[in-house]
């Protein structure tokens, strides 16, 4: 029987924010789904948090170290967002599920259908060792965990986004992840160049009814975060910078379609002329 280990990143909020009505759901889906899998995978819950978020963490996950630095340690930023590093958080559950087989990575508002973890071991079995799988987004008007069945049934519709990472336990420390955090623009390209570049069987499941989310609104947007969003991104050049130099980034045709798919979306007007022309010739010269 196959081991995972599947790490999120709680954090206390208040009721503006979205993830107050997320985040429950997160938490009892992901219980769900472990439970559903009991005789096909064993499954592992974990969490990164800071301190002060600890007393938010389920009785059904393992907490690890608290995290103690964030992005803040990085640099001054309009907005002071106590964001996590990418690779803290990883760092955590490599060291957290050492027996693993396969580690798991999805934002803390994502939801798990019942067989979400059965259906990522069977998508082990057809030879993927690194995957992403793209989200459903539903209506928001079922926000309580009263409703969960209902969030089951709803189709939703595809989400262009990446937010749900599985990879095998062993390619993580070839990543490269610098100082990137969650919670801003990029991070998922981030993870993605990672897996493209080092895993030999990638996919991006694109149309899977596996994980869901409530509504779509993109907060991300609010220009007050656009500093944050401009350290990711350069992150993100520096780490294909070196995997060019190590010759990582040659034959992987999946890269083009991640310039396709960042060609296709507006989340950084700005910069998406010159961050384009900078991948074409970073890609395919």
């Amino acid at each position: 029987m196959k081991i995972i280990g599947h790490i999120i990143n709680p954090v206390i909020v208040d009721k503006s924010s979205d993830l107050y009505e997320a985040q429950p759901i997160t938490f009892e889906t992901m219980r769900r789904a472990r439970d559903f899998a009991l005789n096909v995978v064993k499954v592992r819950l974990v969490t990164a948090q800071y301190l002060e978020d600890r007393p938010l963490v389920p009785e059904w996950f393992q907490p690890t170290p608290d995290l103690e630095r964030s992005i803040l340690d990085m640099g001054t930023f309009r907005q002071e967002r106590k964001l996590p590093l990418l690779c803290d958080i990883l760092d955590r559950l490599y060291t957290a599920a050492p027996e693993a087989d396969y580690l798991i990575y999805t934002n803390v508002d994502i939801g798990l259908m019942p067989y979400f973890y059965t259906a990522v071991n069977h998508m082990t079995d057809m030879g993927f060792d690194a995957f992403a799988i793209n989200r459903r987004t539903i209506g928001k008007e079922h926000d309580d965990l009263k409703k969960l069945d209902l969030m089951y049934c709803e189709i939703g519709e595809q989400h262009p986004g990446y937010d749900c990472f599985v990879f095998k336990k062993s390619l993580y420390p070839t990543f490269k992840l610098g100082t990137a955090c969650v919670g801003a623009n990029w991070i998922g390209r981030v993870f993605l160049v990672n897996l493209i570049s080092h895993a030999g069987n990638f996919k991006i499941f694109d149309n899977s009814h596996l994980t869901f989310h409530l509504g779509d609104d993109r907060s991300w947007q609010d220009p007050d975060l656009n500093d944050l969003h401009e350290h990711n991104e350069e992150e993100l050049h520096r780490i294909l910078l070196t995997y060019k130099a190590e010759k990582l980034l040659q034959n992987k045709p999946l890269v083009q379609r991640f310039l396709q798919e960042i060609e296709g979306r507006q989340e950084n007007p700005s910069g998406k002329k010159k961050y384009r022309s900078f991948l074409k010739t970073l890609l395919f010269k």
